[in-house]
């Protein structure tokens, strides 16, 4: 394990590469208001966020470090990180959310081109009341335009200490997997299945496990994103387990097939088909190459081995400090891949009618390739006997 955190050189890199941008762009300052934003430039670590109540805001000049602007409860804990202007009110307050507040401190920056950077793009949202963000923009004397993707590029290319909270996370799921088939056991539900399994990641140093979902049925599955329920596994059964374990703020994010008893020929071909596509897509995986590449790579495999279609909309995504970060594997994205990006192979396939064979790794974008995060799936679908 490691120490928890970042240096503050850290977030000194993280803010000048976001200020080039905001120069290349002609911006006076950013505004950001979601937590990985918010974490990432300044390393404000909490649960809070989990309460939807207060706004939180950051704005970062052309210059200098970034300003924060929040409720009072959180000063002492701001405090802890490298910021060191920060504003606070008494939140909740709905007559006036720091919104005065905010839109002071942005009107008091040197204004050289009249442009404030805000998410309003691609997957992206602002953490505020629609209406105290139309106000703001009346009060502020500049206007706010898009660099959502900008901010995902950045936040896309994993510094090396981040890289290391990352393996760290696929290396405890990893363990959790492993341990799967020594408790997993027909009669079980999958609630029951994937309890033993949390419990089993903490233990081996998750910080939480925020997403762990399962799908179950006779030699297949129809669902990747529900669950865990209270369906009891039986002999014939396949089973999904799709997981997102943290360490130090940072996810997994991959998923393993387990079948119980025994398993049909057409179901264990989906899996034989689908790993070969996971295969494709790591011999693709390289700088230069694109996340369309990628897709074509994993798509071909499978269109070729009878797949009915793909239910996932897409074949992987980028991952750090949130489970699914831009960009996405599809036929038309075209994200040129660059050496630190941290992305999943996801290929997935319908090779029966309601049933979906999903295959996930964790990988690492080098100068000259790909590396594995996550230890790589059985070659064939393991069964549980």
């Amino acid at each position: 394990m490691q120490e928890y955190g970042f240096t503050a050189e850290e977030f000194e890199a993280r803010t000048a590469r976001l200020q080039k941008v905001m120069h290349q762009k002609k911006m006076d300052a950013v505004f950001l208001t979601t937590e990985p934003n918010v974490r990432y430039f300044t390393g404000y670590y909490t649960q809070f966020w989990e309460s939807p109540t207060r706004p939180w805001y950051l704005v970062i000049p052309a210059e200098g470090k970034p300003i924060a602007v929040i409720p009072g409860i959180g000063e002492s804990g701001m405090q802890e990180t490298w910021i060191d202007e920060i504003h606070t009110w008494s939140s909740p307050c709905p007559e006036d959310d720091g919104v005065s507040l905010v839109a002071g401190v942005i009107n008091g920056l040197p204004s050289q081109h009249g442009r404030i950077g805000a998410t309003l793009g691609l997957q992206s949202y602002i953490r505020m009341p629609f209406s105290d963000f139309t106000k703001l923009n009346q009060i502020v004397e500049k206007d706010f335009v898009d660099i959502a993707e900008e901010i995902h590029h950045l936040r896309s290319i994993k510094s090396p200490a981040e890289l290391s909270k990352i393996r760290t996370a696929c290396a405890i799921t990893n363990d959790g997997f492993d341990l799967l088939p020594s408790h997993a056991k027909v009669g079980q539900t999958e609630r029951e299945i994937c309890t033993q399994m949390r419990i089993n990641m903490l233990y081996k140093g998750a910080e939480f496990v925020k997403y762990l979902i399962s799908g179950s049925g006779p030699d297949g599955y129809g669902s990747i994103i529900m669950g865990p329920t209270s369906r009891q596994i039986d002999e014939g059964d396949v089973l999904i387990i799709d997981v997102g374990a943290v360490y130090d703020g940072y996810f997994s994010d991959f998923d393993r097939n387990f079948a119980f008893g025994h398993c049909s020929d057409e179901t264990q071909r989906a899996y034989d088909c689908v790993y070969a596509a996971t295969e494709a897509g790591l011999k693709a995986a390289r700088p230069g190459a694109t996340t369309t590449d990628l897709y074509n790579a994993m798509w071909s495999i499978m269109e070729e081995g009878g797949a009915l279609g793909s239910g996932v909309g897409r074949m992987g995504h980028g991952l750090g400090s949130q489970l699914t970060e831009w960009p996405s594997h599809t036929a038309t994205d075209n994200t040129t891949l660059e050496p630190g990006m941290v992305i999943t192979l996801e290929p997935g396939m319908v090779y029966a009618a309601g049933k979906e064979m999903v295959h996930e790794e964790n990988i690492v974008i080098t100068a000259d390739g790909a590396e594995l995060l996550s230890r790589r799936a059985a070659e064939h679908i393991v069964v549980i006997k």
